[in-house]
């Protein structure tokens, strides 16, 4: 799955002993972020848009900062080895993943398909951090098996149509060791007591046609060839719209 794929590195400030990977004709951007999300993430001006910390914060329900900390306490305090993320973020994620990385004295790869989203992520990062940025599609990583320690998904799947999930799933755990582990934080299906299951339900299949999917299947559904004794842990926020699932490889 990883062999055939076009990918463009983007140093980013990327110290010289990360790994290099050769640049090559960049990807194909996936034809759903170009019908369903030109408008938060394709088009320029969907950054100077949406790249503002109460903007992200506002669309999470006032839960972002909960959320990317739930996250990076799962991924653990200072982080040695090789850590990966999986798509860019809006907001601060990143630069307070780059700080645990830098703690634990380790390295960080984020990989996107889209150039702009990894420009603005550039703009958010220190010249000195750990990074290295690398464009390429989530569905087909240019990374070789089995070397990062961890990997984090946030907000992604809901994003995706269901073959994009799954080849991201698959491929996200190819490139984390055994014993690693794979972070996902993203939408669930509330409670029922939850008033928002009843009025958020619209504005996803408005905005986010693929999201409701999250409310209907469990993630551990679209992860290939998953044994039944695979340890997932799960968490559950904000009165079930939100989770967050660890799968240790």
């Amino acid at each position: 799955m990883k062999s055939a794929v076009a990918t463009q590195a983007v140093s980013g400030g990327a110290p010289a002993g990360l790994p290099h990977l050769e640049a090559q004709a960049a990807p194909q951007v996936p034809s759903y972020l170009d019908v369903h999300y030109w408008w938060a993430y394709v088009h320029p001006n969907a950054v100077r848009v949406f790249e503002r910390q109460w903007l992200a914060n506002l669309i999470l329900w006032g839960n972002y900062a909960r959320l990317r900390d739930a996250a990076l306490a799962l991924l653990g305090g200072a982080l040695p080895g090789r850590t990966l993320q999986v798509a860019c973020a809006y907001g601060d994620l990143t630069p307070h993943l780059v700080d645990r990385v830098a703690a634990g004295g380790g390295e960080l790869d984020i990989v996107d398909v889209l150039p702009v989203q990894l420009d603005n992520l550039r703009r958010k990062l220190p010249a000195d951090a750990p990074a290295r940025l690398v464009e390429t599609d989530s569905s087909a990583l240019p990374l070789d098996d089995a070397t990062y320690d961890r990997a984090l998904l946030f907000f992604l799947l809901h994003e995706q149509p269901e073959s994009w999930r799954r080849r991201t799933l698959a491929e996200a755990l190819r490139v984390v060791k055994p014993g690693g582990r794979v972070v996902i934080v993203d939408y669930a299906r509330p409670h029922w007591w939850n008033p928002l299951r009843y009025v958020f339900a619209p504005v996803l299949a408005a905005l986010e046609p693929f999201a409701l999917d999250l409310w209907r299947e469990d993630v551990a559904a679209w992860i290939p060839d998953l044994p039944h004794d695979r340890k997932i842990e799960r968490r559950s926020y904000f009165g079930g719209l939100y989770q967050a699932i660890v799968v240790t490889r």
